[in-house]
């Protein structure tokens, strides 16, 4: 008898979603459609994918995955309508290859938005407006990026503002890695709340959960979904995975996960999901940053080429010791 649905575990509690890209939604088609209920675009609904040129836009890939999500009756996420990497350089210039103005980069931010919010809003339901805007060390509250530099701090409400206009119904997050790290979720949760004040329509904070199993802490994790939800806005887990290895962990010599490490992960991973469901009344989707070990981003960083296995699927999309112990909480 096969294993219950990861989907069905969790169905009274929140969404499990999967990134995924054009290769993944082939071959781990048969995973993704027994086990998760939303998908998340890996990069394939980033500025630079989807907008290479001012007059250029390229949907091909990011409307393969709008289909995949249509086939199997899932939910989808936007990711990401405004971030400082992999964001096109014409959209910073202007026609004589100057710095563009701040007028001229919020109109091409506002066209973008519109362009693709309202392209997608039928199968969209929920965006990633603004990741990582936020500085992740010393006083600052914002990291030094062109959109900064250009637009000041106005960037941030008025990409908000320009997806609720494209999509009224679409729920729009704010989007950030080390969320739990007490100083950035301090920072996070000012920003968040300056915005709620200015009366942007925000309606969620995305915590990005690229964890490992030693850091962050529970206490941490748990002090970090109180402080957001505070705010009265929804929260979602947008990238996660639990990395084998410490962030400053640099060793190469691992080719395969032992007993010890994947009993880790699996104590790691019920704690996880354990203290996630006592909030299932503010956490409303839980996403992977992927769906099995055959393919991760971590493979490549901060090692490249290190193998990592971060997920409850091994490289052949097999249960791993985690799963079976998140499926016990059922």
């Amino acid at each position: 008898m096969r294993e219950p649905a990861l989907k069905s575990i969790f169905t009274k509690d929140f969404k499990i979603g999967a990134a995924v890209n054009p290769l993944t939604i082939q071959s781990q088609e048969q995973l993704l459609a027994y086990h998760f209920n939303s998908i998340t675009a890996e990069n394939e609904m980033k500025f630079g994918s989807l907008h290479p040129g001012e007059d250029v836009y390229a949907f091909s890939d990011a409307d393969r995955l709008v289909a995949f999500a249509r086939k199997y009756n899932m939910a989808m996420r936007g990711h990401t309508l405004l971030w400082h990497n992999q964001t096109s350089n014409w959209l910073f210039q202007d026609r004589n290859g100057g710095t563009a103005s701040k007028e001229l980069l919020l109109d091409r931010l506002k066209f973008h938005i519109h362009t693709v919010v309202g392209r997608y809003k039928e199968d969209i339901y929920a965006w990633d407006v603004v990741n990582e805007a936020i500085a992740d060390d010393g006083d600052e509250l914002l990291r030094p990026s062109k959109w900064l530099e250009i637009a000041g701090t106005d960037f941030i409400a008025k990409a908000f503002e320009y997806a609720h206009e494209a999509d009224p119904k679409a729920l729009l997050f704010y989007n950030d890695y080390n969320e739990s790290a007490p100083n950035k979720r301090d920072k996070i949760h000012t920003l968040v709340k300056s915005l709620l004040e200015q009366g942007v329509p925000i309606h969620g904070v995305g915590l990005q959960a690229h964890w490992n199993l030693y850091d962050p802490t529970l206490d941490d994790i748990r002090a970090a979904i109180e402080k957001y939800a505070s705010l009265g806005l929804q929260l979602q887990l947008t990238e996660l995975d639990v990395s084998m290895f410490r962030f400053e962990d640099r060793r190469t010599d691992l080719s395969a996960p032992g007993a010890d490490l994947l009993e880790l992960q699996a104590t790691r991973y019920e704690a996880l999901f354990r203290l996630l469901k006592e909030y299932r009344d503010v956490i409303s989707s839980v996403t992977f940053w992927g769906a099995a070990d055959d393919y991760t981003w971590l493979d490549d960083f901060p090692v490249r080429g290190r193998k990592n296995w971060p997920f409850l699927f091994d490289e052949q999309h097999r249960p791993k010791p985690a799963f079976d112990r998140i499926a016990n909480l059922l």
